[in-house]
């Protein structure tokens, strides 16, 4: 009887991350295209959960109030993207889950008031550019994140090489990190081509791959310090949704500083 070959560690988890990786594309693709309450209630959902995997990574041994803080974030966070345009004076609401929770933890305080209120930014900013800009803009960003992401995990597991930041991300590859940037420049050139959008959405969007890198290693230095693999096992092959979305929220956090600080010339559809 002759042996399977056996498959390479690298690539072990691929067909479980793809087939995990390919649901959530079909979801999140879909609620962009539908834009709406579609969107909003899974923004809302995504945030809510975040959150009551960074209290699981931190507290675990206080299940429960973990869930009342992610439905406090569902409330808050709701009452704020139901809303027909952003409202900024009230994002002073996104504090309550942080200091709450702060207070209520023993340790890692700081730690879970930054993150908390970081994910309800993102969460609520993602909402508004596709009220705001529309779904061409929320594509681009979502599109620049994904193929950062793809294109880095095949360029570093084939490539390899120099370590990015081995004390925080052991696994994240200068090779993977280039091949990142080189892919969302891609990505800006096709929708230069397709869109109104001038050359500067180019360095943009290798910035704003950056920028999710950043997210990405944000929430690695977090599982680091907290001793977890995974922020949580929702999702085969990929651990949590924070583990999912860390990219993603690098970049919320990119664009709605730059929107808001700059006249961001090009990325206009």
């Amino acid at each position: 009887m002759t042996d399977k070959p056996a498959i390479d560690p690298k690539w072990g988890d691929l067909t479980v991350r793809l087939a995990s990786g390919a649901a959530m594309a079909v979801i999140g693709v879909g609620a962009i295209i539908a834009g709406g309450i579609w969107f909003q209630m899974l923004a809302v959902f995504v945030t809510a959960v975040m959150v009551w995997e960074l209290w699981q990574m931190i507290r675990p041994q206080a299940a429960t109030s973990g869930m009342l803080l992610a439905a406090a974030v569902a409330s808050i966070l709701s009452a704020q993207v139901f809303a027909t345009t952003a409202s900024y004076e009230f994002l002073v609401l996104f504090l309550i889950v942080p200091i709450i929770g702060a207070l209520a933890l023993p340790h890692e305080r700081l730690t879970f008031f930054i993150f908390a209120l970081a994910i309800q930014i993102a969460g609520w900013g993602l909402v508004h550019f596709r009220i705001d800009y529309g779904f061409t803009w929320l594509l681009w960003l979502v599109l620049v994140v994904i193929v950062t992401d793809i294109f880095g995990y095949f360029a570093g597991r084939m490539l390899g090489g120099p370590k990015f930041w081995p004390k925080v991300s052991p696994k994240k590859t200068w090779s993977g990190t280039v091949a990142g940037w080189i892919a969302a420049a891609v990505v800006g050139l096709i929708f230069m081509q397709m869109t109104n959008a001038t050359w500067h959405i180019v360095p943009i969007s290798m910035v704003l791959s950056f920028a999710g890198q950043m997210g990405d290693i944000g929430e690695s230095a977090l599982k680091r310090r907290m001793k977890v693999k995974d922020s949580s096992t929702l999702i085969p092959g990929h651990g949590g949704l924070f583990d999912r979305f860390d990219a993603l929220l690098g970049a919320s956090l990119f664009m709605l500083a730059l929107a808001d600080l700059f006249n961001v010339p090009g990325v206009a559809f």
